[in-house]
């Protein structure tokens, strides 16, 4: 039998996302395969964690590439990134608290993102769109912390699939439009 390793990580980070403390037995059974197969593929769960990690970046950036986060007001781009980002939410939101990923060497592809993202919110402050007295790195960490406590709210059934986009928009550009008197 073929295992299809996309299948394995997609089901892997569905399972994860719901339950971060699932074993290697429980990700084996939750994607169809025994666990020896899941081992032949992935070490142990530091090495299922990486590769969910490679995927979550690879998600990430098709995202941002598909927002086109350069075009346009920053306001309606951060709105296009986070209906981009949505599908991958929950991915993120396990991966975003994944000790195990912070320890030692950080991947690089974390680094481009958060470059990317910082960039967005730069550059809607050089254009007078958000305010200027927090730092875009610090909008990019409430960005991912808004798209992780939501993903977790919706999962829960604390609030309603369809208000993902809404509420992440507008709480977190509530916060970083600039106003009159600014």
């Amino acid at each position: 039998m073929t295992v299809d390793r996309d299948h394995v990580l997609r089901t892997a980070a569905a399972l994860l996302t719901r339950k971060a403390t699932a074993t290697m037995d429980e990700v084996a059974r939750a994607s169809g395969i025994g666990r020896a197969t899941l081992h032949r593929h992935f070490a142990g769960r530091d090495a299922l964690v990486k590769a969910l990690e490679e995927l979550g970046i690879r998600e990430f950036e098709a995202a941002l590439a598909a927002a086109r986060t350069d075009e346009g007001p920053a306001g309606d781009a951060v709105r296009r990134l986070i209906a981009e980002v949505e599908p991958a939410a929950g991915l993120l939101a396990f991966l975003v608290t994944e000790n195990q990923l912070f320890e030692g060497e950080v991947n690089e592809g974390w680094d481009r993102l958060d470059a990317r993202v910082s960039a967005l919110f730069r550059r809607g402050q050089e254009r007078g769109e958000f305010r200027i007295d927090l730092p875009p790195a610090w909008l990019t960490e409430a960005f991912y912390g808004l798209i992780g406590s939501c993903a977790w709210a919706v999962q829960d059934g604390r609030v309603a699939p369809k208000d993902f986009q809404y509420m992440i928009a507008e709480l977190l550009l509530g916060g970083a439009r600039r106003s009159v008197e600014q």
